[in-house]
């Protein structure tokens, strides 16, 4: 990997960093296509893979799945901004957005406007990304105009200088400076054809090029993360031309946030041979889809020892402990555990645990102890003795 290369010009006599969007060749970006090209070639296998499997599944646990998929998006899109949602209330916000619920108790604002943004970008993937569109993706995210209890500019571009600054008053570090405010219409307007009009490259890599440039040019007074990872969230709905969301980027960037903001501040301070950035992008946007691998692992599954079960009657406390131990039971299954999970006396949970035992459905552990431990059988030996 090259050695990150800051370009600095004299000013005053002291040196001062000089950002991407202030080279000379902005804002065209290059790359090593070779080592882009053959990461991008198992990218798109594991997308591949993980679509072909959602459409394996029944239609209800794919509307779950997206369920949660967006629901994660949306809490942890704004969490990544440090802003804590209620999930709950974004999970029915969704769920009602999409005519899976009717409306909920309580409406949150808030939370109705990121919502109404994600899926907006996801579920319109094939319309053109337009600046009035940005624009009502700003005023959904701040409806009251007010970013905590600063009043910003909504729905239009900012109108005055961005720093993105940590640390305490007096020991400030600048982590980035965006363009000036008067360039920033300019910059748009390139952006937005560059979206609407390039049509050579692949669009899971136009995808990790349209966030760096995004929020490299930080266009609104706050809210360019948020915006920016929608942006990115149309681009790859746009490249499996689907709006069905069954990972999330947004979840996968907050477990890596630290890095997430260490790239994207390397490659502002660097020139414009941005490979190092799309090999992160790639990289974290294979894990979240990896993850969703796994689940969909675990949801066939899951399903697949319901169906074997289909015939089998079990009451309400065994279906109960039944899915716990399938969602991944932490530490060992005891009676006495069972007894308390399933709210039943010790010797109801043991006839609940012998019953399973005697139709192959549970299992002694075999390691000694104080206490016997159960788990499930595995499928496939289940099922060899049906």
């Amino acid at each position: 990997m090259p050695l990150r290369r800051l370009h600095v010009i004299l000013q005053r006599g002291e040196p001062k960093l000089m950002y991407i969007h202030e080279l000379k060749s902005w804002p065209h970006f290059s790359w090593d296509q070779k080592l882009i090209a053959d990461v991008l070639i198992q990218l798109r296998h594991e997308q591949g893979r993980l679509i072909g499997g959602m459409e394996s599944i029944g239609f209800h646990l794919r509307e779950e799945t997206v369920l949660e998929t967006l629901t994660q998006d949306v809490v942890k899109s704004s969490e990544i901004e440090g802003e804590i949602l209620d999930q709950s209330l974004v999970r029915s916000s969704v769920a009602r957005h999409l005519g899976m619920e009717s409306a909920a108790d309580i409406v949150d604002r808030n939370i109705e406007g990121v919502v109404e943004m994600v899926l907006n970008a996801t579920q319109h993937f094939e319309e053109p990304l337009t600046k009035e569109r940005l624009f009502h993706w700003h005023t959904s995210l701040f409806p009251t105009k007010r970013s905590g209890f600063k009043k910003i500019n909504v729905g239009a571009w900012r109108t005055g200088p961005v720093q993105v600054v940590s640390g305490s008053m007096g020991k400030e570090t600048v982590h980035f400076e965006a363009p000036p405010a008067e360039r920033v219409g300019h910059e748009m307007e390139l952006f937005l054809h560059w979206i609407n009009h390039e049509k050579s490259l692949d669009l899971v890599l136009k995808a990790a090029i349209a966030h760096l440039w995004f929020v490299t040019i930080h266009p609104f007074d706050d809210g360019n993360g948020r915006i920016g990872r929608a942006i990115a969230d149309y681009m790859l709905a746009h490249s499996e031309k689907s709006s069905h969301r069954f990972y999330s980027l947004s979840a996968q960037i907050q477990q890596e946030r630290k890095s997430y903001y260490a790239h994207l501040e390397q490659t502002q301070k660097g020139d414009l041979n941005i490979t190092t950035w799309i090999e992160w992008f790639f990289g974290c946007l294979k894990r979240a889809i990896e993850n969703a691998l796994s689940t969909l692992d675990t949801v066939v599954y899951k399903s697949q020892f319901w169906e074997a079960l289909v015939k089998v009657p079990l009451n309400e406390r065994q279906r109960k402990l039944i899915n716990r131990l399938l969602d991944g039971f932490v530490g060992k299954l005891t009676s006495s555990k069972w007894a308390k999970i399933a709210k039943c006396s010790q010797d109801t949970a043991y006839r609940d645990i012998l019953d399973l035992l005697e139709r192959g459905i549970l299992t002694k552990n075999s390691e000694g102890g104080r206490s016997t431990s159960y788990s499930l059988v595995k499928l496939s030996t289940h099922e060899k003795g049906r």
